[in-house]
């Protein structure tokens, strides 16, 4: 199944450092998983994508990401080696694919974007067929234009982008995007249970302006987890040892980088805390970062025995669950804000 990382920094990262350098990077994994169970496909060879932001802003060149993907296997892309290693950004969104729908195409490569954002998806909408005419009805043409590949991921970002109150605007500050990821959430729920869908979906989504960051760990069931998402934050990210042996060092309270990942880009225990299933995560412009539970029919809270009896079948049947004893998870305080959609 799909993976994805995150990098949201203060000073511009060099690309390899994320995707082809680490011993773990998001490129290895795709072949080489170490912290994952996955039975049923061990490569996610289906293509890959990676987008940025300019470190600098040039008017001739915009403010929208650059993206680029392909469809041949992430670790035998000799351009993306050339260009990991000439290319710097405070903000990265690095994808490979495992195809669960749509075909094996340039158009259907995460991530996607649309004017300022950026959009990627880790998971499956269960029987997407059945509520994706239902989805297109709900688009303007402006939006329903945009999708150009056949995924239930694009189409997603498509709902998501109908969510915003201008998808064309230049700014839009973490309140807007956090509220338009809970409304495309709750959409596709109620479609589901609409069409008498139940199988869960698996909606771990993360947008971004190139400002601010919104990702989800999501299932829309009471009883399971998840797929497996992890944070990092630190001062600097860094190779310590030969081989790619990459770890997050803290050299003080600022949080100079923040990173998101399916799958922990290290081995290093005290590098990577586990979100919690059906939890937010939003990073701010000023890299403030925010665990906010999603309050919902599906939502089942920390003091409730049952959240630490979710089982982990569905997730790692279908590779999109690490096994809890690889790393620690996080402890949520009491007092996280919620939000209820």
């Amino acid at each position: 199944m799909c993976r994805f990382v995150i990098y949201k920094g203060t000073s511009p990262v060099q690309l390899s450092h994320l995707l082809t350098r680490p011993c773990h990077s998001i490129i290895n994994q795709a072949f080489d998983s170490r912290l994952r169970l996955d039975h049923r496909r061990p490569i996610n060879g289906d293509g890959f994508g990676v987008g940025w932001y300019d470190s600098v802003y040039d008017e001739e060149l915009g403010s929208q990401p650059c993206i680029f993907t392909s469809v041949t296997p992430a670790w035998n892309n000799a351009n993306l080696i050339r260009l990991a290693e000439k290319i710097k950004s405070p903000l990265v969104f690095g994808h490979v694919r495992a195809t669960t729908a749509g075909s094996l195409s340039l158009d259907n490569c995460h991530p996607f974007k649309f004017g300022r954002l950026m959009f990627m998806h880790n998971g499956g909408i269960s029987d997407f067929p059945l509520i994706k005419r239902r989805l297109q009805t709900a688009l303007s043409d402006e939006i329903f234009n945009v999708v150009q590949g056949n995924t239930d991921s694009e189409w997603a970002f498509a709902l998501f982008l109908a969510q915003l109150p201008d998808p064309n605007a230049k700014c839009f500050p973490p309140e807007v995007l956090k509220r338009a990821m809970l409304d495309t959430i709750a959409t596709l729920n109620t479609y589901a249970e609409d069409a008498g869908i139940t199988e869960p979906s698996l909606m771990n989504f993360c947008v971004t302006d190139g400002e601010s960051v919104v990702a989800t760990r999501y299932i829309s069931s009471r009883h399971d987890e998840a797929a497996s998402l992890w944070f990092s934050s630190g001062t600097t990210f860094s190779e310590y040892a030969k081989g790619g042996h990459y770890k997050m060092s803290k050299a003080d309270k600022r949080e100079n980088i923040i990173m998101i990942a399916s799958e922990p880009l290290t081995f290093e225990k005290a590098d990577w805390m586990e979100i919690r299933t059906n939890n937010m995560v939003v990073i701010t412009p000023k890299m403030n970062l925010l665990q906010i539970p999603i309050i919902d029919k599906f939502y089942v809270p920390p003091s409730d025995p049952a959240s630490l009896n979710r089982g982990t079948d569905f997730a790692a049947a279908k590779g999109l669950l690490s096994p809890r004893r690889a790393l620690a998870p996080v402890q949520v305080r009491d007092n996280t804000p919620k939000i209820s959609i």
